[in-house]
């Protein structure tokens, strides 16, 4: 299959293929970087909205560069996995100071860049530079997986190996923007991680798991381990409409992002108001509690609403603090977590 294996995707692809996102059609390299770091983990589909206003307020590497960590944060809030979106701004000053604003064409130079890793910095050269280079983003894992019968957890090295040498060996040499371009649709689009489409697939008729009836279980999965559990409670420190929030530090969830207040479980809310806004709460109470899962925890979240009688001028680690209205924060660079409780809030008043 491996001699006919990118001739059948490609001509899959003239007819069943994607041909109207918003980054194709151009060999612009800060265009095609921008699409391919928003769906990494990211669905096509969700990532749309949010690169064509991104794009707009952000249109080149200049913009981007210059742009505050909190501007581009607000405009990446909602599409998790923030350090993408820090590791965009600070690749874009990388190319802006040492390339002149000039986007790097070598692969190695561009694996280089905060937040490319060697399969997205080749696809990055592909559309961009028609370079043959091999990717191996999820979906192609599962393609490959099913398609010649590999087992085992594609996160394991030795798996993880295999299918690089398999992925290196079918490049093309040439329509490598097309061959590269269906083999991610093939994966996004038929075969998927649930619910395969395989009579649609052009691998059908060579598919060493369909044949072995095996689909359903290659790749194999992440070995099974309990997700851990990890709680917290947030503070809503209110004064009317304005609230307390602030900044989170850069390494860890939520990085840069503007967040209310986080405290123990077992914290006395009460004692925490005092130190953040220099007074005792008029009011505690209870709000809804929510869940939000990460990658490798899912987070359980306890807000308490904390009213106060009076806004002070300043907090006590300003900058790292802010009062806003509640409506502006939901448009501010918060966590979508943060944004449900915001929310609620409002329909509550």
């Amino acid at each position: 299959m491996q001699d006919s294996f990118a001739a059948k995707l490609i001509a899959w692809h003239k007819h069943h293929g994607r041909h109207d996102l918003p980054w194709q059609g151009s060999h612009n390299p800060y265009a095609i970087w921008v699409s391919e770091i928003m769906l990494q983990q990211t669905q096509v589909a969700t990532v749309i909205p949010y690169y064509n206003r991104f794009m707009q307020r952000f249109p080149d590497i200049f913009s981007l560069g210059a742009a505050t960590e909190e501007e581009v944060l607000t405009y990446w809030a909602g599409l998790g996995y923030y350090a993408r979106g820090r590791n965009l701004r600070r690749a874009a000053q990388i190319i802006r100071d040492l390339y002149s604003g000039r986007f790097p064409s070598s692969l190695d130079e561009v694996a280089g860049l905060p937040g490319i890793g060697p399969s997205t910095a080749a696809a990055i050269c592909a559309f961009t530079f028609g370079q043959p280079h091999a990717i191996l983003d999820g979906n192609v894992k599962r393609v490959l997986a099913r398609a010649f019968g590999v087992s085992g957890y594609p996160g394991e090295k030795t798996v993880e190996n295999r299918l690089w040498q398999l992925s290196r060996s079918l490049v093309p040499s040439r329509s490598l923007e097309t061959y590269t371009q269906a083999l991610m649709d093939l994966g996004a689009t038929v075969c998927t991680r649930s619910k395969p489409r395989c009579p649609a697939c052009p691998l059908e008729n060579d598919c060493v798991a369909l044949r072995n009836g095996r689909v359903g279980e290659l790749p194999s999965p992440r070995p099974s381990k309990a997700l851990p559990q990890r709680y917290a409670r947030l503070l809503v420190i209110r004064h009317g409409t304005d609230l307390l929030l602030e900044k989170r530090p850069g390494p860890g969830i939520w990085g840069g992002l503007w967040s209310l207040p986080e405290t123990e479980p077992d914290a006395d809310p009460a004692q925490v108001c005092l130190r953040l806004s220099g007074q005792a709460p008029e009011k505690v109470q209870r709000l809804p509690g929510l869940s939000h899962s990460f990658t490798h925890f899912r987070l359980h979240i306890e807000p308490l609403e904390v009213m106060v009688t009076r806004k002070p001028v300043r907090t006590s680690e300003s900058p790292g603090q802010i009062w806003m209205p509640v409506d502006d924060a939901l448009h501010a660079a918060v966590p979508a977590p943060v944004k449900k409780i915001l929310s609620a809030l409002i329909l509550a008043a």
